[in-house]
């Protein structure tokens, strides 16, 4: 018998991998499919951080390094932090994980118990909800839309809590909507929690590179709630190193000891000639590393937006960071070609893949069901012939 347990049975497949697997068997196939649904930037490791980890590799750097990291590792973090962000910790204040993905996942099972309230201000992460789940924590959306620029007001946040209430987990720049809040915005949210000193904040900056206000503020820094935010970053987004696994916390001591306690049970430290890599990325000055790929997703945002732009019923926001923009699209729902109805997002994307080839990501994963997610890590080229094909296959639909 093939009995799995009750909490793999409530888990959700991740979204975007379940895209990306579908678009992988359409390709088999031999389909020319344009894949817009991972979070991938479409650049090359920078050549200085391949180096140190080619380095390391000769200098058989190839044994357990301590859990939460090494210690070099984990100083030349803690000197990022105070360099970019202005937070201040210690090396025993950082846990490195095999991702930002895991650092997640330690934070929640280290401080929700069975029935705690997470709110998730929409739209959200696809894995924040899944994580909270795994973590037996309840996650509490607060409604957001294209009009708000996908923002959520302390007005919104205050009407949200409970005597359930956890946590606030957030991620600026937004996956997926690429918002970014401001610094005034941050204090004003800051001032709400203020008045709920057990509510932990959880600040998930991993797009903190690819920000095109040039202006990224760390809820951290404001010193009335700073003793109980936890920063989560990485090296994925930034510096082009989603398959490398690196991703930390900054965190209180004792948040980041019960991690370190945590990670030691499931996976041990992540890879040790990884971290070295990641040793030579926080060194570095980030925007002379980041800059150019900056500068090249700014240039395919007003591109993409050009063309969806021109398509009537489709609603953008003007995206602040990330690579990606969240249309509603909820003005085809309830419409059909004539032998397929659209009946939400999740149809709409399907519609897409099957009809002509291009794959996209429904919302409601990320709390907002009327739109989808369009990720423009691809080249110009890619982006233009994806938006001419969606355009022809919605105006089919009446």
């Amino acid at each position: 018998m093939q009995k799995l347990s009750e909490r793999i049975n409530r888990l959700a497949e991740s979204a975007t991998l379940a895209m990306a697997r579908m678009s992988r068997e359409l390709k088999a196939q031999g389909k020319d499919v344009i894949a817009l649904s991972l979070g991938e930037p479409d650049f090359n490791t920078p050549e200085f951080i391949k180096d140190a980890a080619k380095d390391a590799i000769n200098n058989n750097f190839s044994h357990y390094t301590p859990v939460a990291g090494l210690d070099e590792l984990r100083i030349s973090i803690a000197n990022k932090f105070k360099r970019d962000n202005q937070l201040v910790f210690s090396k025993d204040e950082i846990v490195v994980s095999t991702g930002a993905k895991q650092s997640l996942a330690n934070i929640c099972l280290s401080i929700l118990n069975p029935g705690d309230e997470v709110l998730l201000p929409c739209p959200y992460w696809v894995s924040y909800a899944e994580i909270i789940k795994l973590s037996e924590g309840i996650p509490v959306e607060i409604a957001s839309s294209v009009e708000e620029n996908f923002k959520v007001s302390p007005e919104d946040i205050e009407n949200s809590i409970s005597e359930k209430t956890k946590m606030f987990m957030f991620s600026s720049p937004c996956n997926p909507s690429g918002s970014v809040y401001t610094e005034k915005e941050l204090r004003s949210i800051a001032k709400v929690f203020e008045k709920y000193p057990d509510i932990f904040i959880v600040s998930d900056e991993i797009y903190e590179h690819i920000n095109f206000t040039n202006k990224h503020f760390s809820i951290g820094r404001i010193e009335s709630i700073k003793d109980r935010v936890i920063t989560v970053n990485g090296v994925s987004k930034g510096f082009a190193m989603t398959g490398w696994r690196v991703g930390f916390i900054g965190a209180p001591l004792w948040i980041a000891k019960a991690c370190n306690k945590i990670q030691g049970q499931v996976t041990s430290a992540t890879c040790a000639i990884a971290q070295k890599a990641t040793e030579e990325a926080m060194k570095a000055e980030p925007k002379s590393v980041t800059n150019n790929m900056k500068n090249s997703f700014l240039n395919r945002r007003d591109l993409l937006l050009e063309k969806l732009n021109e398509i009537n019923g489709v609603k953008c926001n003007i995206p602040d960071g990330a690579f990606y923009i969240f249309p509603d699209v909820s003005y085809f729902h309830g419409k059909t070609d004539g032998k397929i109805k659209i009946n939400n997002s999740d149809d709409l994307c399907m519609y897409l893949l099957n009809s002509c080839y291009v794959a996209l990501v429904s919302g409601a994963p990320f709390g907002n069901p009327e739109c989808v997610r369009i990720s423009y890590a691809a080249s110009e080229e890619k982006l233009i012939e994806a938006v001419k094909r969606i355009k022809i296959q919605l105006q089919k639909l009446y």
